[in-house]
């Protein structure tokens, strides 16, 4: 996806070899723009898929995700990190450790939101070493819905967790494909391949 690349190559900033910082433009500070390509992108990708709902999780996969509902016309259920008060029967629960923040954390759902009826897409921020989607795919396979696939704002294809999705068989579509951040510079895989 051209438009995310550009953003990438352009407000994206290298702090080592293995993080990228998008916050001004995805994690912290939204472009509303930007997010509606992308959630048009996830649409077109995932348009024959019987989609019902779309399983993110907090907070940064928020805004993607939105904007593939707003398009797909379906709801959208965040996996919440932090405990409420509110949310507290019927939830379906997974471990997910944050290559970021170095912590792990149990995400929930509430399982009137996700159920056996439920086609879902997958949408994330990030894809580094897997662990938050593999959590999704818990909640998912806990609750009996079936996962269309996953997508992908970013992800790191030196990392591991692309690899050990699609070996598990689940489709990944990921808008853009980070080779390498050696040298301070962020390399895309199939930069000719580039929608």
């Amino acid at each position: 996806m051209k438009q995310l690349h550009d953003k990438i190559t352009s407000e994206g900033r290298v702090l080592s070899e293995e993080v990228l910082k998008v916050d001004s433009f995805l994690n912290h500070q939204i472009d509303p723009m930007l997010m509606q390509a992308i959630g048009e992108e996830f649409a077109s990708r995932f348009e024959n898929e019987g989609i019902t709902k779309i399983l993110t999780i907090e907070s940064s996969g928020i805004a993607p995700a939105a904007m593939a509902g707003l398009t797909m016309g379906v709801p959208v259920v965040f996996a919440r990190k932090r405990a409420s008060l509110t949310l507290t029967e019927g939830l379906i629960s997974a471990e997910v450790k944050s290559f970021t923040k170095q912590t792990v954390n149990t995400i929930s759902v509430s399982g009137d939101y996700v159920t056996s009826q439920d086609t879902l897409l997958i949408i994330d921020d990030f894809l580094a070493n897997g662990q938050a989607a593999l959590g999704l795919l818990d909640i998912a396979g806990q609750s009996g819905a079936s996962v269309a696939g996953v997508g992908i704002v970013i992800e790191k294809g030196f990392q591991q967790g692309g690899k050990l999705l699609r070996d598990q068989g689940v489709r990944v579509e990921s808008l853009a494909i980070i080779d390498s951040l050696a040298d301070g510079k962020v390399s895309f895989r199939g930069e000719a391949e580039v929608r």
